[in-house]
């Protein structure tokens, strides 16, 4: 008998401190450049409610219509790890979760993202891990560029 669920992991290193990382995922200001957000998309709206129980709701506008992604939020622990629901509007159901792992790396830091999907969405298992590569890739420039901010 198969699995229920489907887990797919995702990492990416970044040169910053576990710290900011962390509190970049939950400022929507800095979130909706990276969070869902694609190549041919404009994120419209970012409410992230950053605490055990707090909601968040991300609309990317993309040409094939508004893609709709949200959660709850499950376990907060800054600034190493957050546990949050998942799902995105045509999937109303809220069985799959993500955890996000942070470590310290040298004066860095590695993020592993968990996700554990309902085995029914078993198709889009590699669709769903190049979405979160998408965005682990797409925070590490957007904290690249605070950096070279800060520094230049």
């Amino acid at each position: 008998m198969p699995a229920s669920t489907i887990k797919l992991h995702v990492s990416h290193t970044y040169r910053v401190p576990p710290a900011v990382v962390y509190d970049a995922w939950l400022n929507p200001e800095i979130a909706r450049r990276f969070l869902f957000a694609t190549d041919d998309g404009h994120v419209i709206r970012a409410d992230i409610d950053p605490h055990v129980g707090g909601r968040f709701f991300i609309v990317d506008r993309r040409p094939t219509g508004d893609a709709f992604h949200q959660g709850v939020f499950l376990e907060l622990k800054r600034p190493q790890r957050m546990v949050f629901s998942f799902s995105v509007e045509d999937h109303d159901h809220n069985c799959d979760r993500v955890e996000i792992d942070i470590e310290p790396l040298g004066g860095g830091s590695r993020l592993t993202l968990t996700h554990e999907m309902c085995a029914e969405w078993a198709e889009h298992e590699e669709k769903t891990r190049r979405g979160w590569a998408h965005v682990v890739e797409g925070l590490g420039k957007e904290l690249e560029q605070q950096q070279m901010k800060a520094t230049g």
